[in-house]
């Protein structure tokens, strides 16, 4: 069977850890030629060693235009076109309300809004027309959790991204679709609940939340990217789709 990313050149941002890594694996196994990011060297060479095959590491910050721009001038040094942009990088924090900080708010919205709309943006002289973007929300962007209020504007900011930009982009018929996970096992997401045992207890208990019966592992998130950036979803636009076991749905 063909791959289907045979010759396709794939940007991943946030490429390092958790939902991204398992990504650019997935896309890198099926034959595309894979460019990440991450903040931190040693990450990144880490990633890079997991992932083999066609893959492009790119140090920086996406809440930064200047690396956002590094990250395009290196994607130029070896490729005219991108196929499949997903601007994945991002976190958050939590914060109650009362205890919110300006440097907080700045530190989220910076990373998890104004990153991913430069990291499009400026990908668009390099974007195939056809090509397909794929934007990390979360299911945070339609239920209330407590001293996260701050990270789940944000990604309802994303996912409106998508459903603004598809009339945007129309004429070049690029498609854009937000992937919103639930509760999925990542090494962010155990610093977020304090990590160890505490973590540990935290997912256990969301587990009994979801439908599905269990949190969920990035290579599922990673399929349902690749669907999203595949001709299989050629008909599929502008669309949240949830990867989560069914919690955001009861």
């Amino acid at each position: 069977m063909k791959n289907r990313f045979d010759d396709k050149v794939v940007v991943v941002t946030g490429g390092t850890s958790g939902i991204g890594l398992a990504t650019a694996k997935a896309f890198a196994a099926e034959g595309a030629s894979v460019f990440i990011t991450g903040r931190r060297q040693d990450a990144l060479d880490a990633a890079l060693k997991q992932i083999g095959g066609r893959v492009t590491g790119v140090r920086g910050d996406m809440a930064k235009l200047t690396d956002i721009d590094c990250l395009y001038d290196a994607v130029q040094q070896k490729h005219a076109e991108i196929d499949v942009v997903f601007a994945n990088a991002g976190g958050g924090e939590m914060a109650p309300l009362g205890a919110i900080t300006e440097e907080h708010y700045a530190k989220t919205f910076d990373t998890n809004v104004k990153g991913v709309l430069f990291t499009v943006q400026k990908a668009l002289p390099l974007l195939k027309d056809g090509a397909s973007v794929i934007l990390t929300a979360s299911t945070t962007s339609i239920s209330g959790t407590p001293a996260f209020s701050v990270y789940s504007a944000t990604k309802a900011a994303v996912r409106n991204f998508a459903r603004n930009w598809i009339l945007d982009l129309k004429d070049r018929h690029i498609r854009v679709n937000a992937i919103s996970p639930g509760v999925t096992e990542t090494a962010g997401l155990d610093e977020l609940f304090g990590g160890g045992a505490q973590a540990q207890g935290t997912k256990d208990f969301l587990a009994t939340l979801i439908p599905a019966g269990r949190v969920g592992q990035p290579d599922e998130i990673a399929q349902a990217v690749l669907f999203l950036a595949s001709n299989e979803a050629s008909f599929v636009n502008g669309v949240e789709l949830f990867v989560d076991g069914g919690q955001a749905q009861i």
